[in-house]
C-alpha cells in the first residue's frame, strides 16, 4: 500500500534536502512505495513544482506520485505523515510574541487540515521553529487527533550531542548512545550524558581522564556547543543547517515507523512524566515501539541536572501561556 507524505514548506531548502531521500526510500524502507505531496504558500510554488519535476526525473521505482499544491486541503488528503517544515523564521526586531502568533496562523490551519483531511493514523513531526510550540498549536487545533500523533523534532539535538561526544572521546559516533536531549528545542535544552553510553558500556571514565572535571566540561563547552550549533554552522557557512535537519527528520520518522533498538530523543506530548506539565510537547528520552512513542520511565536526574531541566520547560510553559493568550490554543 502506497503512503502518502506531505512535506510543508516543500520549495525551501530543508525540504528540497528531505525530498530526494524520501523518494529513494531512506525513511520508510526499500519495499514501501510513497506518494508526496508538496505544499507551499504562492511565493514558493515555483521551487517546490521545479522539485516535482527532478523527483520526476529522478526515475524512483518507489516514488508512486508527485503532487503541488497551496491548498492544505488537498496537501493533508489521505496524508499517513505530516512532516511541518515550513515556519515563520524570526526576523530583525521580532518579539518572541509576534514570532508565536505568526506561527499560529501558520499550524493552527494545518492542524485543522490534518484532522479533517488526513489519515486516522496520520503522523506529525513538526520541523518548523519554534518546533514545540508549533506542534501544540497543531495539535491543539486538530480536533479528534490524539496529541499523541503530533511530535517536535529534537533528534538533530541529539544528533549534535552524539557527534560532539563522539568527537571529544575519538569515537565513531554509531558507537555512542543514550543521550537524550530534554526539553525545548532551543537554547535551554539539555543534552544529557549522565547515562550515555561508548559500545554499551558507560562513558564516565572516559570522560573522566579526558577532561577531569566533567561538569566543567559540560557547563563550559558540551552543552553550549550542542545548544549553540546551529548559528555556529550560520556562521561558517552563510545559511543555516539544511542536509543535517533533513537527515534527523528522516531519523525520527523512520524510527517511529519500524521502532528503536534503545533510547533517543522526540519532542512528544507530557502526562505528567518527571514532574513536566501534562499537555506540553517536550523532548524526553524515548522509545518507538508498536509505532508508538513511549518515554523511558524511572531515569535518575540529579539536583543538577534536574534545574536544567526544570529551566527548559519553564521556556515551554511560557511559550505555551504565550500561544493560549494570543487564542491559538
Amino acid at each position: 500500500m502506497t503512503k502518502t507524505i506531505t512535506i510543508t514548506g516543500a520549495g525551501g531548502q530543508i525540504g528540497y534536502a528531505m525530498l530526494f531521500r524520501i523518494a529513494a526510500g531512506d525513511m520508510l524502507g526499500s519495499d514501501e512505495h510513497v506518494r508526496l505531496r508538496l505544499l507551499e504558500i504562492p511565493q514558493g510554488m515555483g521551487a517546490a513544482e521545479g522539485a516535482a519535476l527532478e523527483l520526476q526525473d529522478g526515475a524512483f521505482a518507489l516514488l508512486d506520485g508527485v503532487e503541488v499544491t497551496d491548498d492544505p486541503a488537498v496537501a493533508f488528503d489521505g496524508a499517513n505523515i505530516a512532516l511541518l517544515v515550513g515556519a515563520r523564521p524570526r526576523g530583525p526586531g521580532m518579539e518572541r510574541g509576534d514570532l508565536l502568533a505568526a506561527n499560529g496562523g501558520i499550524f493552527g490551519p494545518q492542524g485543522r487540515a490534518i484532522a479533517a483531511h488526513a489519515a486516522s493514523d496520520v503522523r506529525v513531526a513538526v520541523v518548523g521553529n519554534p518546533a514545540n510550540t508549533n506542534a501544540l498549536i497543531a495539535s491543539s487545533a486538530a480536533d479528534g487527533v490524539p496529541a499523541e500523533q503530533f511530535t517536535a523534532l529534537t533528534r538533530l539535538d541529539e544528533n549534535r550531542a552524539r557527534a560532539q561526544l563522539a568527537q571529544a572521546l575519538h569515537t565513531p559516533v554509531g558507537a555512542v548512545r543514550r543521550v537524550p536531549i530534554w526539553g525545548n528545542h532551543s537554547a535551554t535544552q539539555f543534552p544529557d550524558i549522565s547515562h550515555a553510553t561508548l559500545d554499551g558500556e558507560p562513558v564516565a571514565e572516559r570522560l573522566a581522564a579526558a577532561f577531569g572535571d566533567v561538569r566543567a566540561w559540560q557547563e563550559q563547552t558540551f552543552i553550549p556547543r550542542v545548544a549553540k550549533r546551529g548559528a555556529e554552522i550560520i556562521e561558517v557557512r552563510g545559511s543555516s543547517s539544511v542536509a543535517s535537519a533533513a537527515s534527523a527528520a528522516i531519523d525520527h520518522v523512520r524510527d517511529w515507523v519500524h521502532g528503536t533498538d534503545d533510547w533517543t530523543s522526540a519532542g512528544v506530548v507530557s502526562h505528567g512524566e518527571y514532574g513536566v506539565p501534562e499537555g506540553l510537547i517536550c523532548s524526553f528520552p524515548v522509545r518507538a515501539v508498536d509505532g508508538t512513542w513511549r518515554i523511558v520511565d524511572g531515569l535518575e536526574l540529579d539536583d543538577w541536572a534536574r534545574a536544567r531541566v526544570d529551566a527548559s520547560v519553564t521556556e515551554l510553559v511560557e511559550e505555551r501561556e504565550a500561544v493560549r493568550a494570543l487564542g491559538l490554543i
